[in-house]
């Protein structure tokens, strides 16, 4: 999974060590190669340093605010009664990410390989990073 994340995030500067927490929708918090903690957030499509050391990440994890958010509780209950329980080496996964409209609902849930979906996020947010918000974007789907 490293390298998986090497390949999709580096070039938002990560350098990926060790992932140190993951949740039911595939984000992870990693821990990079000087001891800064970042957190992948897949259906918000970013990666980011959240925490300098493991202090501040330890004091994070008191944060009732991160915590619900991280864990997200009551999406995965919704994610739970549409799909069931999780497959073995699935996540659930907005269809559409929340950053081009996608709706923490029901119908925009399904379930990808943890590693797929960290190609994908990686991949569209190199894409996007210089757009300006509310840009119109199109895909090409090839084979």
């Amino acid at each position: 999974m490293i390298e998986a994340i090497k390949e999709a995030w580096g070039w938002a500067g990560i350098d990926p060590a060790e992932i140190v927490g993951e949740n039911d929708f595939g984000n992870l918090i990693i821990k990079d190669t000087g001891g800064k903690y970042w957190r992948l957030c897949p259906e918000e499509v970013y990666c980011k340093v959240i925490a300098k050391s493991r202090e501040d990440l330890d004091a994070l994890s008191h944060s009732k605010e991160f915590l619900t958010d991280w864990y997200m509780s009551s999406l995965v209950e919704v994610a739970k009664e549409t799909l069931g329980d999780l497959p073995k080496e699935r996540k659930y996964c907005l269809k559409l990410p929340s950053i081009l409209g996608g709706e923490y609902n029901a119908n925009n849930i399904g379930t990808i390989s943890q590693q797929e979906l960290i190609s994908f996020s990686g991949y569209l947010a190199k894409e996007i990073k210089d757009l300006p918000d509310g840009a119109k974007i199109e895909f090409s789907f090839v084979e």
